[in-house]
Parts: C-alpha cells; structure tokens; sequence
C-alpha cells in the first residue's frame, strides 16, 4: 500500500511507536503542542495516538488524553495514521521502522536510524519502493541560535573559519539504575556517549559548516566510570571542503551543577577575525522562557564580546515533525541518506578508536587522499 498516493488534508497525522521520557516529555509535551502554543496559523500535523510494548505505559497515554494504541500492528491499521514516529530504544529502531515501511507509512525516527549499515540500507530501499518519506529526527538543526550561527559563518562574521569544536560531556551511569540502562550496559545498541551524544555533533558539526564530514579519528577517554560502554570520546574530523574540527562527547564528567553542564553543551567556531561561542545550544532545550538554563551566543573578535540575540524561539520538535510532514504533503519524499551518513560516522568513529585512532575515511572528496 502506497500511503503517498492516498488524498492527505493539510495535515499529516501521526503515530509515535514508544512511550518513553523522550516521547512524553518532548514528542508530546512540546512537538504536537501539549503544553506549549501551537505554531502559528494552521499546523500541518497532528497526534493521531501511540503505543507501546510496556501496557503500563497506557497510563500515560490516558493522563494526556492520548489515543492508545494495544500494538503497533493496531496502530497501522488505523486509517486514521499516516506516518509514524519511532522513539523506542535504539536496537528496535529498524525493525520497527520495517513494519511501518512495508505498511505504507510514512517514518520519522529518533536517532539513530539503525545500528548497522546494512539495516539502513534495507529501510532507505522501503522506503524507496512504497513511496514514502524516511527521515530521522536531527532536531538541534531547528534551534533558532544554531540557524542564525550557521548564518554568520557564512557571512563572515568571524572571518574564514578554519577550525571548530563542539563538545556534549555530562554525567550519567553512576547510579545503578543507569548503569544497567541500555545506553550504558549495551554497546552493540549504540547508545554509549559516542552514538547517543556524537551523533548530535556530527550533524550539527556539518549544518554549521555546510560541508559533510569526509573523515573521522577517534580515542576512547579513560576508563573511570564503571559502565559496560566507553566512558567518552574525542574526535577529530576533517569535511569534504577541507575544514577541521573536533568533538568531545562524555558520559563521565560532572560539569558542576544543572546550569553549568546545561550550559557547557555547545560549540566554538574560531575564524580569521573572532570566535563565535554558543551555550547550551546543543541539547533538547528550545531557547523558550521554560527552559531550565537560558541559551545564548556571543563573538568575540578585535572590538570585544558582542551578545547575539536569537529571533523568535520557536520549537525544535514541532520544527523536526513540521519539515518531515512538509516533505510528505509537498511531495519531497525523503529516503533516510542523511541518517545513514549519520549512522556511518558514529560506525566509523568506533572503528577508529578500536583501531588507536587511525583516521577512517566515509567519503575521498576532501583536499586530502
């Protein structure tokens, strides 16, 4: 069934496979609306319901007025679903992400999109055959600062930039109860700091740049943080225009409190003529009055410290869902590429420090062999 062919209104409605924190608390809460302003004028989605494999989490679903679903299978049965949004664990993320395919639905997933080649592969092919849109869910490109970073880079705010780092270091695992998360206790799920907190800045790092990332060398942090997965990484890439740059991704450092570990998730991006700095920006936090920490950008160059202001916040969830519905009512169906080059470098970073760092190569098109 070609779902793509079907007469959709002016909407898209979807479904989220997964009742977690993420899909509560930002997917709900905030992506379609449920305790924040709609966007404005007529909104081009809407929450059809959800599932889960945990019935308990039905509870949920009820205390936010939600429609559950008893299975997945029920739910794309319902011809009142035209696309789904998986936010489960990522191990079941392409066999979910399967069965929404092959029944004709359109897909947008948390990332990553998979935890191997070969099964993105397989869901870019679905998607490819049945007509329907395959996205996965980058959210930190709709942060109002970031869009207005990748802007003065290219205007020249900060002169010919030629070097760029960005970092997600916190702490988690230290109590039982994380430890034995799937994120900490399972490498093969992709779930340790360099899949779950370097796949933001891998993406992040090429929409500021406007360059994809060609290579990648990589070296795990020491082990000082009892957990099955590495403990943090640093990285170092190269893009196919020839610009450097590095990430640094932890599950081992404290950062202080709440403010300063929120606000140490960011970026700098140094130029010929200045730096440009950004706090907090790499993180599910929007730039809205509710956030825990406030989110700003400054440069710095010859004249001083100059503060960015952001425009209109706006929300990075109900941006993300917004464009993947843009696509499908627009008829600009995407096939997943950008999340398998995603998944690609979190591949290659561990590749890499499996092998002391040498440097692994996604793509030849850099100024370098």
């Amino acid at each position: 069934m070609n779902r793509s062919s079907n007469k959709l209104s002016s909407s898209v409605r979807y479904g989220i496979a997964g009742l977690g924190v993420i899909a509560e608390n930002r997917l709900i809460a905030e992506g379609f609306a449920c305790g924040v302003p709609p966007p404005a004028g007529r909104s081009n989605i809407g929450l059809a319901g959800v599932t889960d494999r945990n019935q308990q989490r039905r509870k949920v679903a009820d205390r936010l007025g939600v429609r559950w679903f008893g299975s997945l299978q029920d739910m794309l049965k319902s011809d009142e679903v035209d696309a789904v949004i998986i936010a489960t664990d990522n191990a079941s993320h392409a066999s979910i992400a399967r069965d929404v395919l092959e029944a004709g639905r359109h897909c947008l997933i948390e990332k990553p999109m998979a935890t191997s080649l070969e099964e993105a592969r397989l869901l870019r092919t679905l998607a490819r055959d049945h007509g329907v849109s395959l996205a996965v869910d980058h959210v930190m490109e709709h942060n109002a600062l970031n869009i207005m970073a990748r802007t003065l880079i290219a205007e020249g705010r900060i002169g010919e930039v030629n070097d760029i780092c960005l970092h997600m270091e916190m702490l988690y695992g230290t109590t039982p109860d994380q430890a034995a998360s799937w994120r900490c206790s399972d490498a093969s799920s992709l779930g340790g700091p360099t899949g779950d907190l370097g796949s933001h800045c891998f993406y992040m790092a090429e929409f500021l740049l406007r360059s994809r990332i060609a290579s990648v060398s990589c070296v795990y942090y020491p082990k000082t943080l009892d957990i099955v997965v590495e403990n943090g990484a640093y990285i170092k890439f190269e893009t196919e225009s020839g610009l450097t740059g590095s990430i640094r991704v932890a599950f081992s450092e404290p950062r202080g409190g709440l403010l300063t570990a929120l606000s140490n998730l960011g970026y700098e991006a140094y130029g010929t003529e200045g730096v440009l700095r950004a706090y907090g920006t790499l993180f599910q936090l929007s730039g809205d009055e509710s956030d825990p920490v406030g989110l700003r950008m400054e440069v710095e160059d010859a004249n001083g410290v100059e503060r960015i202001p952001a425009p209109g916040a706006g929300n990075i969830y109900q941006s993300a869902i917004r464009r993947h519905a843009e696509s499908v009512l627009e008829a600009r169906l995407e096939d997943g590429s950008a999340g398998i080059h995603n998944l690609q470098l979190i591949l290659a970073a561990h590749d890499s420090a499996a092998h002391h760092g040498r440097t692994t190569w996604i793509s030849r098109s850099s100024s370098k062999p």
